[in-house]
């Protein structure tokens, strides 16, 4: 394959114009992951105006001064819910804090949930009235395409298709609005996101405002992929990588500073991190396991054991 992540087109998995044409792009679609770990997706029918909506409020949100904003951190919270302040979260392994602030949008779910104790209430910023109504809506689409996703990944490796569905329906998923602002100085000591993989299932990164993201390929070099601007981006993490046994590998990626005066501009970017349900059991699936690739994790874990690991390596717990 050429150094160029691919971009499909979902609407031939969820109106496709024939069968064939359905299992090509189920094919197509898991031989980009098995290769990089991403792909782009596009005619996947979310309105443009609900992205440029949302991040206008969220724009709106880290403009607010900054005791305003700190009122939404929730101490010993680990970022799960509200806003979390520059120079907190640290890619695992890194020397240096990533530079950039954050909110965290989770799943809205009865207080009387069995799972009302591992995802707490949202908390809302009053000073942007509209930024729960747009906010939750730009989730909940993005929850939604990536079911989708996952559905067309399971008919991959000869699941059924909807074998994902009872296993994310109440997923601890969370929409990140990030903020990186202009680099003024050029001591700077690290990237405004350092190489890392992310922790979910899969996570869906809409509408970045400039470029940055960089992905690492097999060949262990750097690839730019600043996606066209109806794509959506979605990519591989560390918990469907160790359900697959690495089919489907979780790729390092980093947010780069830009050359020159594009390093001056703030940039936003609103990744969705799609979650199983806090009880799923990460167990090695059967059909992922082989002579040439025998199980690498024996002990299942559960989602939200692995998320609190993981939470303490990246300095949020």
């Amino acid at each position: 394959m050429s150094q160029r992540i691919p971009t499909l087109d979902i609407r031939r998995f969820t109106h496709p114009s024939s069968d064939a044409d359905r299992q090509a792009f189920i094919a197509e679609l898991g031989a980009a992951y098995r290769e990089w770990g991403f792909a782009g997706i596009r005619g996947h029918g979310i309105d443009q105006a609900l992205i440029d909506d949302a991040y206008d409020v969220f724009k709106r949100f880290f403009a607010l001064p900054d005791e305003t904003k700190r009122k939404y951190h929730v101490p010993g919270g680990g970022g799960a819910r509200g806003y979390t302040p520059f120079m907190v979260e640290t890619a695992k392994d890194s020397r240096y804090p990533d530079l950039k602030e954050f909110w965290h949008v989770g799943r809205e779910i009865p207080r009387d949930s069995k799972y009302a104790a591992d995802m707490p209430p949202n908390q809302w910023p009053a000073e942007v009235p509209e930024f729960r109504e747009i906010g939750y809506g730009l989730y909940t689409a993005l929850d939604a395409l990536g079911s989708q996703v996952l559905a067309a990944l399971a008919l991959h490796i000869g699941l059924p298709e909807s074998w994902f569905a009872d296993k994310t329906d109440f997923g601890n998923s969370i929409l990140r609005p990030i903020h990186y602002p202009p680099i003024t100085s050029p001591e700077v000591p690290n990237v405004r996101a350092g190489a890392h993989e992310d922790i979910n299932l899969i996570t869906l990164l809409v509408g970045a405002s400039a470029a940055g993201l960089e992905v690492l390929s097999r060949k262990g070099e750097w690839v730019p992929f600043t996606a066209d601007a109806d794509t959506i981006v979605v990519n591989i993490g560390d918990m469907l990588q160790r359900y697959t046994n690495h089919v489907y590998p979780s790729t390092t990626h980093r947010v780069v500073n830009p050359p020159g005066e594009a390093a001056r501009q703030p940039r936003y970017s609103t990744p969705f991190f799609l979650h199983p349900n806090p009880d799923f059991l990460i167990e090695v699936l059967p059909s992922c396991i082989s002579e040439d690739n025998p199980n690498r994790y024996p002990e299942p874990i559960t989602a939200q054991g692995y998320l609190e690991e993981r939470l303490r390596e990246i300095k949020l717990k």
